[in-house]
């Protein structure tokens, strides 16, 4: 339409001042046009990264509140009815999980909502202001702190099942107290990072969300920051990993050479916990793998300038692996829900086809090695 007003204008022989003025016309015009598509563009990828939008991080919000709530109520009651020192360790790791999920859940996930409900959420490549910053922080402690848990809990069950005496002397309430702060400090420092020049948060894709940067811009910082945060996660799944092993192993063995009066590590409780740390750790991996994998193999890229054309592909994997780690914090509540030794004699009986509890061998492993070292420890008492 305007290429047609500037050919007629041109046939009349207008003026030099006239005659520009279809130009610059035209010129006004494209660029309000570049910024309308610019604007459509990002509302598009608004949508199809935010799909479901705030009634699915809602419906998620609410089911960790409710899941860490349920997961509590049973560590608390498990507290009061078990004095063993190792288990009482165990709960109180666990609890201290399951607390640190749901803070992480809560305090993260309403930031989140708030930025869906404004539908005002700044592009992906907005400078980051204070809700940003306090964002990002906010995953990077509540994403490291878990794996840290879960590795610490890990270390102290393999020490308890391989070396229950050292495990004795070396393990308290006060050091595991101690324990617990020293891997809290250590989260928030390294969240705070960012406050000191090394690495930055960053929205990303689709803006509802802030993470380290690793796309986009990338400095040695940026990619010092991501090595760090995925090399500490990547490490505690590792140990994790190993130390559960060892423990199942140890349990498996002592259990086939039928000789719980000198394998202590055969008892049920120890079986219960390390039931559990296999289903936190099995779980950590499969919710936290992703995002620390995708994140190292995006700053990787974005800083070598290799991304080119699959940019939008790493956005992408971004955004599905923040979403898998949201849904650890779902899942780990229902490791202690579900992987009970109630839940597991009724798993037991249900497989085996047993109505009678007294012919089991769940029960009677229950029975003979529960009871019986409560009896001897009321006796030393």
């Amino acid at each position: 339409m305007f290429s047609m007003h500037h050919s007629n204008s041109s046939s009349h022989g207008p003026g030099p001042g006239l005659g520009s003025a279809p130009f610059t016309l035209l010129s006004n015009q494209s660029q309000g046009m570049a910024a309308v598509a610019a604007v459509s563009k990002r509302g598009n990828l608004t949508s199809e990264g935010s799909a479901g939008g705030p009634f699915v991080a809602g419906l998620s919000m609410t089911l960790g509140i409710v899941f860490n709530i349920v997961a509590l109520v049973i560590l608390a009651n498990a507290y009061t009815h078990h004095r063993r020192r190792s288990k009482a360790t165990f709960l109180l790791f666990a609890s201290s999980l399951v607390m640190t999920d749901f803070a992480g859940h809560v305090i993260p996930g309403t930031l989140v909502l708030r930025l869906y409900l404004c539908r005002g959420a700044p592009a992906p490549l907005s400078p980051p202001d204070r809700l940003c910053q306090f964002l990002g922080g906010s995953m990077v402690f509540f994403g490291l702190c878990p794996l840290f848990l879960g590795c610490a809990m890990a270390v102290e069950r393999c020490l308890g099942v391989t070396r229950p005496l050292l495990h004795a002397s070396l393990v308290t309430t006060t050091r595991t107290k101690l324990c617990l702060s020293s891997i809290w400090l250590l989260a928030l420092c390294v969240a705070l990072l960012p406050c000191f020049r090394l690495g930055a948060y960053t929205y990303q894709f689709p803006g509802t969300w802030c993470f380290i940067k690793v796309l986009e811009d990338t400095r040695q910082a940026d990619v010092a920051f991501v090595l760090l945060f995925s090399g500490l996660g990547l490490a505690s799944l590792s140990i994790a990993l190993v130390c559960n092993t060892v423990s199942g192993v140890t349990l498996v063995l002592a259990r086939l050479r039928k000789k719980s009066s000198t394998h202590r590590s055969a008892k049920s409780h120890d079986i219960e916990m390390v039931v559990q740390l296999l289903g936190i750790m099995v779980t950590s991996c499969i919710c936290w793998s992703p995002l620390l994998i995708f994140g190292l193999m995006s700053v990787t890229h974005s800083y070598s300038s290799s991304t080119g054309e699959d940019l939008e592909t790493y956005k992408m994997l971004m955004v599905m692996g923040v979403r898998l780690a949201s849904w650890n914090q779902i899942l780990d509540p229902w490791v202690y829900i579900l992987l009970r030794r109630a839940v597991l004699r009724k798993i037991c009986l249900m497989t085996t086809r047993r109505t009678d509890l007294r012919g089991s061998t769940f029960r009677r492993w229950e029975v003979s090695s529960l009871r019986s070292s409560e009896k001897k420890a009321a006796n030393k008492i």
